[in-house]
């Protein structure tokens, strides 16, 4: 199941998504080195990547462990999503992402992300100058459209093709919908029958079952998997084990989730520094832990700890217990 996205060949297309404050340098980083075919930085806003702000650069960070990786860019003005697709380009990226699906207020209102799938031509302009700007192959991930009323992806993708976008990617619910309900697989069969380019199904893709009756009912040539990545940086790989051989990959042995964990900490705290680094692990620990024995407990002592050696003591006192049962 290899998809080209131009002139990068994915042997599995199989896509760790654009999540913010989660797909950092340190999470890409261990989902790659556990298998994915391709993983997707946070969503960058163009116009603070050309102002090189701190925390833009600090997004927009790679290594060559992960690639090819793709960087997101949102923005709403095609020359400055050109200047920040070309910084990318500089700064070692082996693709660059287009959002036209994020549905947070902050960013609509900014006519970016979502809503540019309301102006059509505008879109276009966008799509075309980020795509001339770099050498790199250029991929768009939208939704189905703004609300029922008007869910034209297919047409989008559509204009993306001949704009020369090289891969869409579509989430399967309306900006109107957020993320609530469920998303809508068959409709993604729509825009694949629209476009010879590789289309990628996203949401709500968090099991194996998820994924083959995903693939099954959009006709997609990939998957996307966001949250269902959460806690799981190995889930991706066992979904490439299962799409290649029909089989089911079990979860690592807890021995070896805790080395997991603890690797991801000290990668975040020397990523972020050791006191945002505390702050920014938090959510991980928590999903790494959920359906264990004891997490709510851990979970809710671990958050208030701010010194990182005590929270790796912590985490040993929790997993280490729960080892030597499963050894038992």
């Amino acid at each position: 199941m290899s998809i080209n996205i131009g002139s990068v060949r994915l042997a599995d297309p199989v896509i760790l998504a654009p999540m913010s404050g989660v797909t950092d340098l340190p999470f890409r980083r261990l989902v790659k080195r556990h298998g994915a075919a391709l993983v997707v930085s946070e969503m960058i806003a163009s116009q603070a990547m050309i102002r090189e702000s701190r925390q833009s650069l600090k997004m927009a960070e790679n290594s060559p462990q992960e690639q090819p990786m793709a960087v997101q860019l949102a923005g709403c003005e095609p020359a400055v999503m050109a200047e920040a697709a070309k910084l990318n380009e500089d700064r070692g990226a082996q693709l660059i992402d287009i959002n036209f699906g994020c549905p947070v207020k902050k960013v609509v209102n900014g006519h970016a992300g979502s809503s540019l799938m309301r102006d059509e031509t505008h879109a276009a302009r966008i799509l075309e100058a980020t795509v001339k700007a770099v050498k790199l192959p250029v991929t768009l991930k939208m939704r189905t459209g703004w609300d029922d009323a008007t869910r034209n992806a297919p047409r989008l993708a559509r204009i993306a093709e001949e704009c020369g976008i090289r891969m869409v990617t579509i989430h399967g619910r309306t900006r109107c919908q957020f993320y609530e309900g469920r998303a809508d697989w068959r409709f993604v069969r729509e825009v694949k029958a629209a476009v010879r380019l590789p289309v990628i199904v996203n949401g709500d893709i968090a099991s194996l079952e998820e994924v083959d009756t995903a693939l099954a009912e959009s006709g997609a040539d990939g998957v996307m998997i966001g949250r269902g990545a959460y806690g799981r940086p190995w889930f991706l790989a066992q979904v490439i084990h299962h799409l290649r051989t029909r089989t089911r990959r079990a979860d690592p042995p807890l021995g070896d989730q805790l080395a997991t964990v603890l690797e991801h900490y000290d990668d975040m705290l020397v990523h972020y520094g050791r006191e945002t680094g505390v702050r920014m692990a938090r959510k991980h620990l928590g999903w790494y832990s959920r359906g264990l024995h004891g997490a709510s407990e851990f979970r809710a002592a671990v958050n208030r700890e701010t010194d990182p050696e005590r929270v790796k003591t912590m985490l040993r006192g929790f997993y280490l217990p729960q080892i030597d049962r499963q050894a038992a």
